[in-house]
């Protein structure tokens, strides 16, 4: 028991650490690999996929050199991309670190595939202990922190997951070394099952990274509860993660149900991916909770091992005629094949995972439909493990489920209290004199060096003393940009409730902050003219007291192919000057437009006055040499603009623009 403990909880600690990584390449090819929209989407595409296909020469790697040698070197090379990427200063030394721990991971997984015919109990414990850590570290992970703390916490993690790798596999057991000889190295001995398991663990990280254990799209539903399309700095926004986490670990480790009962699991799982693709943010929370269950119940109908009494491989086991028998002597052929078998399923799993990812992601580029995507995931998953043979007596696992369940759903309990802040804005004694606007295309969080920079984007903002913000490009739960709620991170740190309104989907769009109270919020939805991302405008009105209220509209246009966004902006226009009805208005946003230009007009046409006017020319694009003037503040002739600026910053591929609005006389 105390070795099936070792090589579980090692195996859980190596995927946190492998989801770790993802977490920085996987935004790298966007942010490094891509640059400011300007690389074909098909060749990030084949970057991506290009290293999970040389991942699947790993097994014959394996079989050729031993299982453990290439555990233990592929081991190293991943824990330490793990603890060098904390201190990578970005750029493209950043990302060839994180391809080589990701491939250092893939290689890992198929070494230890080979020894492992149960990975169940270490992948399901991997998942959800990450989902837990990733809440309480409020979405920001350990490798984006350089503070002590989190240089501590990784060399523990790093430590303890290389000394788990290092001890000897069980006494007495072996694999075949080179060329299937019984002379290799010493490994744990198999048997002839998990396969099905080991298939399932790409397509079930892939869900539960989008879907079914992400904390930021859990917090991101219940910003939606209020109904109306729009979403809201919620309370107690992480409340689902321990309900998600608790259903997933529960149904992954204890044994499904006979019969008919087996397929709660994937009908669940079904539903959930079918909620989510349908793109609505008052589905969420049941689809992070529907997903979760099924998922956990998938990953427990592929736990095959048993003790034999119903007629199982380990019964057969004792007829040394038996494939089993064969499978548990370490230099047979079925010992080799049963390796061989897993390490390909494996290494075919994640490979699954970089075309769900690709597949799904690459559509906001592309322009192609991708909700099918996670749809079909779900079924591959429902599929292989609804049509695995029942096990009538399993063998306990390493862990009592309801323990282990208990004992990480605590971790996860820590998130609503530690991670979850509240902004919230008051009136003044009356209504100010002035309003500064600030509006700033984040692009997800990350600066031009590719690091997470949620630091130096608060300070941009902060430093202009901001009385409303208007944001675009807010990533709140794309697991290709690391999964974070870039939103509500921000507003913690500027200390500013927000309005959120969609755009590519529920967890895509613009946002705006306030100080002020803020009402009547309203979206529109644009017309799409051939652009591939979604585009809105959210409207909303702010309440300065006394009965005085400004309208504010926040959008991102995005330019059709080889043309300007004319029909975006009219569009806008028009919404924004309707919404306002006579009272000041502002509009803003990156327009991706400039001045002369025939979509910049148009606003000019509707009666509202460029704010920036006096600053002209104010290059916003790019952040670290801009020529382009394509983020404007436009204003109703009552509002008096000074002090126009673009301060400079590289915490995006963009520059922020502000103002300084003098209201009209009361």
């Amino acid at each position: 028991m105390r070795y099936r403990q070792l090589t579980t909880g090692t195996l859980a600690l190596g995927v946190l650490l492998l989801i770790d990584v993802l977490r920085v390449w996987l935004p790298g090819i966007i942010t490094i690999f891509g640059q400011a929209a300007s690389t074909p989407a098909e060749l990030m595409g084949a970057f991506a996929l290009g290293w999970f296909v040389l991942a699947m020469g790993a097994p014959a790697v394996v079989r050729r050199v031993g299982a453990r040698p290439v555990t233990v070197v592929a081991a190293v090379a991943l824990a330490v991309a793990r603890l060098t990427l904390t201190a990578a200063p970005g750029g493209r030394t950043q990302l060839w670190l994180a391809t080589a721990g990701l491939l250092a991971g893939l290689v890992w997984l198929v070494g230890v595939a080979a020894d492992t015919d149960r990975p169940v109990p270490g992948l399901a414990l991997g998942f959800a202990v990450n989902a837990a850590l990733h809440a309480v570290l409020d979405t920001v992970d350990l490798v984006w922190r350089g503070d002590w703390m989190a240089w501590l916490l990784s060399a523990v993690a790093v430590a303890v997951f290389l000394v788990g790798t290092a001890q000897p596999g069980r006494p007495g057991a072996a694999l075949a070394g080179p060329a299937g000889g019984p002379d290799g190295p010493a490994d744990a001995a198999a048997g002839p099952g998990g396969g099905r398991a080991w298939l399932l663990a790409g397509p079930a990280l892939l869900l539960a990274g989008m879907v079914a254990l992400s904390p930021a799209l859990a917090r991101t539903g219940m910003s939606y509860l209020a109904g109306d399309g729009v979403a809201r700095s919620p309370l107690f926004g992480l409340a689902p993660v321990p309900v998600a986490v608790a259903g997933f670990l529960g149904a992954a480790l204890t044994r499904p149900p006979r019969g008919w009962g087996r397929a709660y699991g994937p009908v669940a799982l079904l539903a959930g991916a079918v909620l989510f693709a349908l793109d609505r943010g008052d589905l969420l929370l049941p689809a992070v909770v529907l997903a979760a269950v099924g998922l956990g119940a998938c990953l427990a109908l592929t736990d095959e091992t048993s003790d034999g009494s119903d007629g199982s491989d380990a019964a057969n086991a004792s007829d040394p005629g038996s494939d089993a028998a064969n499978a548990s002597d370490p230099g047979s052929d079925a010992a080799n094949a049963s390796a061989s078998r897993r390490g390909y399923a494996v290494a075919a799993g994640m490979l699954v995972f970089a075309l769900g990812a690709v597949g799904y992601y690459s559509a906001y580029d592309l322009g192609y439909p991708n909700a099918a995507v996670p749809v079909v995931v779900a079924v591959l998953v429902a599929a292989v493990a609804f049509t695995a043979r029942p096990v009538v007596h399993r063998l306990p696992g390493p862990f009592a489920p309801l323990r282990a369940t208990a004992v990480v759903t605590a971790l996860a309990l820590l998130a609503p209290a530690l991670a979850d802040e509240v902004p919230v804005a008051s009136n003044r004694d009356g209504p100010p004199e002035r309003l500064t606007v600030v509006a700033y295309n984040i692009r997800m969080g990350f600066g031009l060096d590719g690091r997470f920079d949620l630091s130096g984007l608060a300070d941009v903002v902060d430093r202009q003393q901001p009385d409303v913000v208007l944001l675009s490009e807010v990533d709140r739960a794309w697991l290709l940009n690391g999964g974070h709620d870039t939103l509500d991170l921000l507003a913690d740190r500027l200390g500013m409730p927000y309005v959120f309104g969609p755009a590519a989907d529920p967890v895509w769009g613009d946002a705006v902050l306030s100080r002020w109270p803020v009402r009547d919020p309203r979206t529109l939805p644009l017309a799409a003219v051939g652009a591939p991302t979604g585009a809105q405008a959210l409207a909303v009105t702010l309440d300065l007291g006394d009965g005085v209220r400004t309208a504010v509209v926040s959008t991102h246009l995005q330019p059709p192919p080889g043309r300007g966004p004319v029909v975006q902006a009219r569009a806008v226009a028009d919404f924004a000057t309707r919404y306002a009805a006579g009272r000041p208005l502002v509009v803003a946003g990156d327009l991706n437009t400039e001045p002369g230009d025939e979509a910049f007009a148009e606003f000019s046409n509707a009666g509202l006055v460029d704010a920036l006017a006096a600053a002209r020319p104010l290059a916003t694009s790019p952040a670290d040499d801009p020529r382009q003037q394509i983020d404007h503040i436009f204003v109703s002739p009552g509002l008096t603009p000074s002090d126009p600026v673009a301060p400079r910053s590289t915490a995006s591929d963009h520059l922020p623009v502000a103002v300084t609005l003098t209201l009209p006389p009361r």
